[in-house]
């Protein structure tokens, strides 16, 4: 045989090849993950008459019409107090907390409106009257009441109860 006939492989070779055959592999996984997630959206019962019924729109309609105009009924916190003069504005009281800071429970945060729908429908089966929230692309459907910290957290147990796995966030 002469030195023609032969043929060499380097170890470098042999790593780049295995590295390109594992981002390959990897790559078809995440592409069959995505496929398979599309597959399962897909085949989720429709809606039987394809309507939306005027219950199925957040409880407190007059509420959110209250904000989106600006009349929030929230308590506003104060300003923060000027510093004294002399006195390095680092070293000014921070301002108090508000006796009343009011808060509910996010029971969802998702991108699918339709994801969103059905929670809010179970969350209202139960007794829960809920809002949905558009925010960052993400809809949150969220208890329409607003309480301290303490109401909500007794209302996250009852939630827990129903299925729900309810957090309590701060209303702006």
């Amino acid at each position: 045989m002469s030195a023609r006939d032969q043929i060499s492989i380097g170890s470098q070779s042999i790593l780049w090849v295995a590295g390109v055959g594992v981002g390959l592999l990897t790559l078809a996984f995440v592409m069959g993950v995505q496929v398979g997630k599309q597959s399962a959206a897909l085949h989720r019962p429709a809606d039987r008459n394809g309507n939306v019924d005027l219950q199925d729109l957040p409880e407190p309609l007059v509420d959110q019409l209250k904000l989106f105009q600006g009349q929030s009924s929230a308590p506003l916190v104060p300003a923060r107090p000027a510093a004294a003069p002399g006195q390095n504005p680092s070293q000014a009281q921070a301002p108090q907390p508000a006796s009343y800071a009011p808060w509910t429970l996010q029971l969802l945060a998702t991108p699918d409106p339709a994801e969103a729908k059905r929670t809010a429908a179970r969350a209202k089966a139960a007794g829960f009257a809920t809002t949905t929230v558009q925010e960052q692309g993400q809809f949150k459907v969220r208890l329409a009441a607003t309480g301290d910290k303490a109401s909500m957290d007794e209302r996250a147990a009852k939630l827990r109860k129903a299925g729900f796995k309810p957090f309590a966030v701060q209303v702006e």
